[in-house]
């Protein structure tokens, strides 16, 4: 079923790219930056962890990406930025962890947030630059609220709500990404 999807979505996917950024590198490069996307998202899902060779495959198409779309110095700042930033909420949440454990005199839950999510968020700074990964990093935060919020709510109306359930936030990161990368000029359009 899941292949099924995807090869659907990817189709999709791929014509509508094609109908807006015609031939050429503009669209190769995007196919390739949203199979990449597409490859952390659905290892995320199944797996919770992005491993650190996709992470390093996504430094270099980031890197080229954006020193194409912004120059050098604006794509390195932006995945200092993001790598920075996000390394920031890694130990939070993890020092909140061990806090919270120790509490409750129990043994640490996993991670709140995974390291390969720092990598992905580096990754995602080098893609949207200077200043562009603070918009992507806050896209991310809020995304991924309104859909635990979502979530939270089902759940505690379903009867199954569980405490310290984990989801995987790569998929956040990465529609973050693709909405500041591809969705935000056609929603522009209808601003006026």
């Amino acid at each position: 079923m899941r292949t099924a999807i995807l090869e659907i979505l990817f189709t999709v996917v791929g014509i509508w790219l094609y109908s807006s950024t015609g031939q050429g590198w503009e669209f190769i490069a995007g196919l390739v930056l949203l199979a990449y996307l597409g490859l952390v998202t659905v290892i995320d899902i199944e797996h919770r962890l992005i491993l650190h060779s996709i992470s390093l495959t996504g430094g270099i198409l980031g890197l080229v990406y954006g020193t194409w779309q912004h120059g050098l110095i604006r794509t390195l700042a932006g995945g200092l930025v993001g790598f920075s930033v996000m390394l920031s909420f890694y130990f939070l949440g993890f020092l909140f962890i061990k806090i919270q454990a120790k509490r409750r005199g129990t043994d640490p839950p996993e991670d709140a947030l995974g390291f390969g999510d720092v990598n992905l968020s580096g990754v995602v700074g080098l893609l949207l630059g200077w200043p562009g990964v603070l918009a992507g990093l806050l896209l991310t935060i809020l995304i991924a609220g309104a859909v635990s919020l979502i979530y939270l709510l089902i759940s505690i109306f379903r009867k199954r709500y569980q405490a310290n359930l984990s989801i995987p936030y790569g998929p956040f990161i990465v529609a973050s990404t693709i909405w500041l990368l591809y969705l935000r000029e056609p929603l522009n359009y209808f601003n006026g």
